[in-house]
């Protein structure tokens, strides 16, 4: 590799990552595809697995025009290939659905890390005025997120198939409406309470009425015994009158 300047050093740095990126997918990619049963699932990864080729192969044509490539590419390559996981994927989860689910699942989470990562790159080479780098990592970058778009849709669906393969449907139904009203039967005594206080608020007015009854009743009495009582003293006064 040439001796670069400070822009063109960055420039490679970032693109060289990036291709380091396309290489350990392509081998994961690989693994993905013989793993899939899912029809077009399958023929999207296949897909994507040329985009990703592609990928690469654009990168390293502009890490060389701007004056990379030869050991530092061999290097990014090895450390790629080297913690490309692909292999190991074939062991994870024990049904069908749940290991297409695991995989789209790190899927999504690399494609998310590409898109980041020419998101990156395409601002920093516009910054130091470089539009052909910009441009093709705004290409990249899109492609990546169509895909990304495409993995939340089967992550989404893979999800609802592992429910179905690996849940009875007795556990999967909601539960019953009769079910879940029981406890409202503990509401009883305050039904009963209610009852009460409505019963007490009817009487009042009885025993209010009750109450008026007899006042009025003492009343009227009172009223009688008086003009007896002055016609009574009346007449005693009368007759000591007479006496005298």
């Amino acid at each position: 590799m040439t001796d670069l300047n400070e822009r063109d050093a960055k420039l490679v740095q970032y693109l060289n990552e990036a291709y380091g990126k396309e290489k350990e997918l392509e081998t994961s990619l690989e693994a993905h595809i013989a793993m899939t049963t899912k029809a077009p699932y399958k023929k999207r990864l296949k897909q994507h697995l040329k985009e990703t080729k592609s990928h690469a192969k654009q990168l390293e044509r502009r890490i060389k025009k701007l004056g990379g490539g030869g050991h530092a590419i061999q290097t990014v390559v090895a450390k790629a290939t080297a913690a490309a996981k692909g292999p190991l994927h074939a062991l994870r989860g024990d049904g069908e659905q749940e290991k297409m689910l695991k995989n789209a699942k790190t899927e999504y989470f690399n494609e998310h890390e590409e898109i980041s990562t020419y998101l990156a790159i395409e601002i920093f080479a516009e910054k130091v005025s470089d539009k052909e780098t910009a441009k093709l990592a705004r290409d990249i970058r899109r492609e990546e997120e169509r895909m990304a778009k495409f993995l939340e849709g089967q992550i989404k669906a893979l999800s609802g198939a592992v429910a179905s393969s690996e849940v009875p449907a007795a556990q999967r139904r909601p539960a019953k409406a009769g079910a879940a009203k029981k406890p409202a039967a503990k509401k009883a005594p305050a039904k009963k309470a209610k009852a009460g206080k409505a019963k007490a608020a009817a009487a009042k007015p009885k025993a209010a009425a009750k109450k008026a009854k007899s006042t009025a009743k003492k009343a009227k009495a009172g009223a009688t015994r008086k003009p007896k009582a002055a016609a009574k003293k009346a007449k005693a006064k009368s007759a000591g009158k007479k006496r005298g």
